[in-house]
């Protein structure tokens, strides 16, 4: 509709009362229309109003996985990047707990999240997310294992020798520092997973689960492969002193997911920039500092896997309650 702001010629027009009556009740018919047009738009217009992205910053929460400065030193050149490509101000955050990666995605309307495999099935069944994709590591792998791992020192070497012991995970919303365990207990027949282990303690950080079990406040614990691996590679005493027992099957790794209302040309932009990073000169530059090959295509069944492990477990993703 088109509004002129052309007042010069205002007060030589002077209409009469009927005039008057009919424009006014055309206004008025108007706005009645106008109202009944937004009360029919989707809530997530009023709930987000960062969705039509017109100057807004784009918000993208991350997991806990490991020391926060590390992983904002390795967040902030993408985040640079992607401000640069988007023409949006992107930001990352680091939430404090795993579960908090679902609740904040709603109480701090961010934009999108790089979920790890639990918590994105998660995601997915409760927030509808749509994943977009997901970093290929240096080594060309497109996936994440969990480890199972305990002292040399304890004499720990199978499941057999596990009852009664105590037991370090990361977080109840991780498939890697978590799901895994009682999955692979599962496997091996043990019912009984409510009294299998003396204690169990959840220590909010991969590498926290480790040096835990390192510094012999627990027995066993669970992992991801890649960070476990790191640690053993520049710690002499954790390569010595950590024996690793059990990998768990492959997992899709971190992956980047945004919110499903969105609108389609963004999310496909969004993609496009990440997908094409490995051609341009300053998107490789990036991804060196990210520690990544390149981004690739996710999609709904990469995560497969977690269904698969959730089943096993007895877990309903959908009605999933976290004891914190």
């Amino acid at each position: 509709m088109y509004v002129s702001n052309d007042f010069s010629s205002m007060s030589m027009w002077k209409p009469d009362l009927a005039t008057y009556h009919v424009n006014r009740f055309s206004f008025l018919a108007a706005l009645i229309i106008f109202i009944f047009i937004l009360s029919c738009v989707s809530p997530s217009l009023a709930e987000h109003p960062s969705l039509l992205l017109e100057e807004e910053e784009f918000l993208i929460g991350l997991i806990p996985e490991e020391n926060i400065f590390k992983q904002m030193k390795r967040h902030k050149p993408l985040a640079d990047y992607l401000s640069e490509e988007l023409g949006m101000p992107v930001r990352f955050t680091i939430l404090s707990r795993y579960p908090h990666i679902i609740t904040r995605f709603v109480s701090r309307h961010l934009d999108g999240a790089f979920f790890g495999a639990f918590t994105a099935a998660l995601a997915h069944e409760t927030l509808f997310v749509e994943p977009i994709a997901r970093p290929v590591s240096l080594d060309g792998s497109m996936t994440t294992n969990g480890y199972v791992f305990a002292r040399t020192s304890s004499g720990i070497k199978d499941i057999s020798q596990m009852r009664g012991k105590r037991i370090a995970y990361v977080d109840q919303v991780t498939a890697t520092g978590y799901l895994y365990a009682p999955y692979l207990l599962k496997a091996y027949g043990i019912k009984d997973l409510e009294g299998f282990f003396k204690s169990e303690e959840y220590t909010g950080g991969h590498d926290t689960a480790l040096y835990t079990v390192l510094a012999g406040r627990a027995d066993i614990g669970v992992a991801k492969a890649r960070i476990i691996d790191q640690i053993r590679e520049r710690d002499p005493l954790a390569k010595e002193e950590i024996r690793i027992l059990y990998k768990s099957p492959d997992l899709p790794d971190n992956t980047l997911c945004v919110r499903k209302d969105l609108p389609e040309d963004f999310k496909l932009k969004l993609k496009n920039i990440l997908l094409s990073m490995h051609k341009n000169p300053k998107g490789q530059k990036v991804l060196e500092l990210f520690a990544a090959m390149q981004f690739t295509l996710a999609k709904p069944d990469d995560f497969e896997p977690v269904y698969r492990m959730t089943r096993q477990v007895g877990i309903d993703l959908r009605n999933f309650k976290y004891d914190y």
